[in-house]
């Protein structure tokens, strides 16, 4: 008899439990759930914060104010504020997003790693030239010439209109020996895109470094590197594009790859038109006499 009471004991508070669960749940859910009000950036979600630097990335790709979008990516508290732009922009581009959707992440990067805007934001006048002279021709009253006239009428012909006969005076110069000269046109000369050059391939054997890892640095004729050049290696399998900028750490002008060993590459930048074939990662001898995987570096320079 006691063991059973002390059973029916033991059922009655497992059922006050389950009951009191269900009711806490039922309040927290339904009845007064949580919210969250001006919560901290730093609370959200890993796919929230991409989002967040996105809409930083373009509001100073529109305002260029480096300031207030430093600032803002600081709210994340992220230890690395340029190392995760750059690696959001390669996530993107790994995914096959198109790199005008990248862009803005990289230059924001690039610029946060020199420490000032790259473009200066402008302020456009209030009443540009060609709007003001397209409201002088719209309001303006054009001039027509005064040509002479003579009036001819038949009265025998009751039904006839007056007939109006015009006389033009002919454009001819009054001084036969002045002859207007013509002005000079002005010829629009074609862009001439300067091509890069290889100045340099070097074999670099560092253990610490990602083996096989292609190191690209582009400079243009003021040694300056540019970012966001788009350069394309193809092999026997397949294909990969990658641009400069995205690791401003290392440099506006830079780009990596990984190459695999035992294959044959050829490395192309888009804008130059240089190609340069059979390149392939080189064998390293570590301090221990084992072999390991190599690297190479290829630097540009426009011409």
């Amino acid at each position: 008899m006691k063991r059973r009471a002390d059973f029916n004991v033991i059922i009655y508070i497992a059922l006050a439990l389950l009951a009191g669960l269900g009711v806490g749940l039922a309040y927290s859910w339904l009845i007064s759930p949580v919210t969250y009000t001006d919560a901290n950036p730093a609370l959200l979600r890993v796919d929230f914060k991409d989002q967040y630097r996105a809409v930083v990335a373009a509001s100073y790709a529109a305002t260029h104010d480096l300031p207030r979008a430093r600032a803002r990516l600081q709210l994340l508290g992220d230890a690395d504020l340029i190392g995760e732009l750059s690696a959001q922009a390669q996530r993107m581009l790994a995914a096959g997003e198109p790199f005008e959707n990248a862009q803005p992440l990289a230059q924001l990067a690039a610029d946060l790693q020199q420490g000032f805007a790259s473009i200066q934001a402008t302020n456009p006048p209030a009443n540009p030239p060609a709007t003001e002279l397209a409201n002088s021709l719209a309001t303006e009253t054009p001039i027509i010439p005064t040509l002479p006239l003579t009036e001819t009428s038949f009265p025998e012909i009751a039904t006839a209109e007056p007939t109006l006969v015009f006389e033009q005076t002919p454009l001819i110069p009054q001084n036969p020996l002045v002859t207007a000269s013509p002005r000079p046109t002005v010829t629009t000369q074609p862009g001439i895109s300067k091509p890069f050059t290889l100045v340099g391939q070097d074999t670099v054997c560092d253990p610490s470094l990602k083996n096989g890892l292609l190191q690209v640095i582009l400079m243009d004729n003021r040694r300056k590197q540019p970012s966001g050049m788009e350069i394309i290696v193809t092999w026997d399998q397949g294909e990969d594009r990658f641009f400069t900028g995205f690791k401003p750490e290392l440099g506006n002008g830079y780009a990596d790859f990984i190459m695999q060993a035992e294959t044959i590459y050829s490395v192309r930048i888009v804008e130059g038109g240089s190609f340069i074939p059979n390149i392939a990662a080189p064998t390293c001898t570590a301090a221990d006499g084992s072999a390991y995987l190599g690297g190479l570096l290829l630097t540009f320079q426009q011409s």
